[in-house]
């Protein structure tokens, strides 16, 4: 498992999920914990059916204040989280399933918002995207050029 050694400057950390979500959600937050990185949980706080835009919603605002801040959403496919982030101007959210597409979100699309499918990764996977998303900065340059045309 990959370790977070060089958090990048990060304001705030804003962590949602679903229903379907919710018990991989609880152990992101047990791994922060362990690494001892502060985190605001937007809910739900049980496993009880919820809409998931509204969850989506409240990370992408709370992201969008600050281009520090970056949010960690978690739904069942990781899909319907990022397309409702993804209606809010200067969120741009990616559905990780490996560590190489978690790498190239930050590293070529500036990416604030994971998001993560609880039905389709491992917990191991799951944590490392969660390491590599946190640990990889935006390389600017040709890149930050395409994220304007956004």
């Amino acid at each position: 498992m990959f370790w977070i050694t060089n958090l990048i400057s990060l304001k705030k950390i804003f962590i949602s999920s679903d229903h379907a979500g919710h018990k991989l959600k609880e152990l992101i937050k047990l791994y922060l914990d362990k690494k001892k990185i502060k985190y605001n949980d937007l809910g739900p706080e049980n496993d009880s059916r919820v809409d998931y835009p509204d969850y989506a919603h409240k990370v992408a605002k709370k992201v969008k204040i600050n281009n520090n801040h970056v949010g960690i959403l978690v739904c069942g496919s990781g899909m319907g989280m990022n397309i409702a982030a993804n209606r809010h101007k200067n969120i741009r959210a990616a559905q990780c399933f490996n560590l190489k597409s978690t790498k190239l979100s930050r590293l070529h699309n500036d990416a604030n918002i994971i998001t993560l499918g609880s039905r389709l990764l491992t917990k191991k996977n799951a944590l490392n995207c969660v390491s590599i998303f946190l640990n990889t900065k935006f390389e600017g340059g040709r890149h930050a050029k395409r994220i304007k045309k956004i």
